[in-house]
């Protein structure tokens, strides 16, 4: 029995939780501070216009994230409870047509919206004053729109297979390349938000490739095979079926930040999307231990249901909504005892401040 086998089936739950938890929790929490970090920097490259520019931009990110989670959490489930019931080939199959779907979603959304990307960010409320800012980052950040959905479906899959360190270790490679490069491309070569951008592609390229030798290596018990690419359309309706809830939540809460910057472009002008993007980025941030949590929890009871251990999965839920209640309990306290202290850390401008501090 392989040693991560042996761990999802017959360790203690709460043991197994912290164990798949913890890396998953620090991996999305670096990964959500580089959101934060970039923010920072293009707030003070370029100021609340820079900071709206990008925060108009990030619900059509939203819906990239909704397609990659629909399709990474459906696979992950499925690659889970295969491995579970000893069926590798189904789970290399189910990798296989993951990998194919996220090329395939890749240009049905990249295209259009690299095209159409004035039209997209006039309608989302983009002003005079920050739509070229908007257009040059969308484009920049969607020409990488398959590293992006790459590199969070599979993080997905290494996940499922228990190798949570990997996981962790894949989305610290991102952060920490996309933290080094922006300073270097907004300051040093005053790129500005054209250079927040690139930093993130490169960032996200660089993962794909680490990614993609995991699965390839002597490392993954879940293969990449190239006859396992062709999609399976039973397959498919299983991933965005397992996958509906997950896309259906970012998307409308891409809808809410539409609305709601469209509502601010016309009664809070640039400073509100501005504000408004401050506070996503700090949510983002407050938020990512809940989802470790759940990212943890996902192996656990996808394994011990495949294998019938269905008192384990009880357990792994019940243990999940308490380490979660304590962690969002502890964040709001801190984010409304300090709101002034976060919001400054994104810009000194007097204004964005007071707004900001009132509205988190």
């Amino acid at each position: 029995m392989h040693k991560r086998t042996e761990m999802l089936a017959e360790e203690k739950i709460w043991s197994l939780l912290l164990k798949l938890s913890v890396p998953a929790m620090i991996g999305m929490i670096v990964n959500a501070f580089y959101n934060v970090v970039d923010t920072i920097f293009v707030g003070r490259g370029v100021g609340v216009r820079g900071i709206a520019a990008i925060s108009i931009a990030f619900p059509i990110q939203m819906i990239v994230m909704a397609i990659s989670l629909s399709v990474g959490i459906g696979s992950a489930s499925i690659i889970s409870r295969k491995w579970g019931a000893k069926d590798i080939d189904g789970a290399e199959s189910t990798l296989g047509n993951a990998l194919s779907l996220t090329v395939l979603l890749g240009i049905i959304i990249g295209v259009p919206s690299i095209v159409f990307a004035p039209q997209i960010l006039k309608v989302f409320g983009a002003s005079e004053n920050i739509i070229g800012y908007s257009i040059v980052y969308l484009r920049i950040i969607l020409s990488g729109i398959f590293f992006t959905l790459f590199t969070m479906v599979t993080n997905n899959i290494i996940r499922a297979e228990g190798n949570a360190n990997m996981a962790m270790i894949t989305m610290l490679t991102s952060a920490i390349v996309n933290i080094i490069l922006d300073p270097i491309f907004i300051f040093g070569l005053h790129m500005g938000v054209a250079g927040a951008a690139i930093a993130t592609v490169i960032a996200k390229f660089i993962t794909t490739v680490v990614q993609f030798y995991y699965f390839r290596s002597k490392y993954s018990i879940i293969k990449f095979r190239i006859n396992k690419l062709r999609l399976k359309w039973h397959l498919i309706k299983e991933i965005f079926t397992i996958g509906s809830s997950a896309f259906a939540r970012q998307v409308v809460g891409s809808l809410m930040i539409i609305v709601l910057n469209k509502l601010l472009s016309v009664y809070g002008g640039d400073m509100g999307i501005a504000v408004y993007g401050v506070i996503q980025r700090l949510l983002m941030l407050a938020y990512m231990p809940m989802f470790g949590i759940a990212q943890g929890l996902q192996p656990i009871v996808g394994f011990n249901y495949g294998a019938g251990l269905y008192d384990r999965v009880k357990e792994g839920i019940k243990d999940s909504i308490v380490a979660a209640s304590l962690i969002s309990t502890s964040s709001f306290i801190i984010l409304c005892l300090f709101p002034g202290f976060f919001i400054s850390l994104f810009s000194k401008n007097p204004d964005l401040i007071k707004m900001g501090s009132s509205a988190l």
